[in-house]
């Protein structure tokens, strides 16, 4: 692979990104309590970018390469919860969507799910499957490192845009999922199909439900420790864990390494059940994120490929 002297695509992607919000936070400033953490962190984000740039500049090697990517997906765990730093200032939009949820399917299954599975082993096996996310992140980007470097810029730029991507989504639409939602509407309420509007209730409200299953199995420790450093009541629709899971599939089958397809094929179909169950996302989320992953896929190919 040939020296790249400027800022790599998914850089460029982060970067619109950035700009994206710093106009919306424009645009809504009256409304931000505190934008000084925002901005800070923003900044921050844009000295590590050209430090890394830099550094690769000096010294254009595989590892420094790789240490440029690791950066833009450190960031991804600020940039999260950040987008609900945003679209908590817009109408809360759950009640739709739960609403949609009981007319397709005449309940609402992520209040339903866990009790009619509470087996500790079925919990654990939905627990395991939902932090699997970021390690499938690292085992596709390491094993196109390792294994197929010519393709490694673009299949992180495919990674990364997709995240902003959903970001971006989940900015504009402001859906934080049953876990947040039922909670503030009441658990009662939603078992007897009503949905009230929240309007701006979570501009000011963070608290959620705690994820049913075995509290004592050790996969639902690690999951409870994860919602607690980084959940919000923030990206509900669609799920960008079975999204961006459908990606990593898709760039596995790229490989045809017959072990990779299987490990992520597994985990994503384990995902599309666990996020229901755990009561992170409605079920039309996990649909929205099977058929955007592929969408996204296919899109940001052909962006890189242009």
């Amino acid at each position: 692979m040939k020296k790249r002297r400027g800022l790599l695509a998914a850089e460029w992607i982060t970067m619109g990104y950035m700009v994206l919000t710093l106009l919306m936070m424009a645009i809504l400033r009256d409304r931000i309590a505190d934008p000084w953490p925002m901005l800070w962190c923003r900044l921050a984000y844009v000295v590590a970018t050209l430090a890394m740039w830099a550094l690769y500049r000096v010294l254009p090697t595989r590892l420094t390469m790789l240490a440029r990517i690791v950066v833009q997906m450190l960031f991804l765990s600020w940039w999260y919860p950040d987008t609900y730093e945003l679209n908590s200032l817009l109408p809360n939009l759950d009640h739709l969507f739960a609403s949609c949820e009981q007319m397709l399917f005449g309940c609402q299954p992520a209040l339903l799910f866990a009790k009619e599975a509470p087996w500790p082993w079925f919990s654990e096996l939905m627990c395991l499957s939902y932090i699997s996310y970021f390690p499938l992140i690292v085992l596709t980007t390491l094993y196109y490192f390792f294994c197929r470097y010519k393709e490694f810029v673009m299949v992180t730029f495919v990674i990364l845009a997709s995240f902003f991507t959903y970001y971006l989504i989940f900015v504009l639409l402001p859906v934080t999922g049953p876990q947040f939602y039922y909670l503030a509407a009441g658990t009662d309420q939603i078992a007897a199909g009503i949905f009230p509007n929240l309007g701006d209730w979570f501009l000011t409200h963070s608290e959620r439900m705690a994820a049913p299953g075995w509290s004592d199995g050790f996969f639902y420790h690690l999951l409870d420790i994860t919602h607690e450093s980084g959940e919000r009541p923030t990206a509900a629709f669609p799920s960008s864990h079975v999204g961006v899971t459908t990606i990593l599939l898709l760039l596995a089958l790229r490989t045809r390494s017959r072990w990779l397809i299987a490990v992520i094929l597994t985990f994503l179909v384990l995902m599309c059940f666990s996020t229901v169950y755990i009561m992170a996302h409605y079920v039309i989320d996990v649909f929205a994120g099977l058929l955007t992953g592929v969408l996204f896929y296919v899109a940001l190919i052909k962006v890189h490929s242009s």
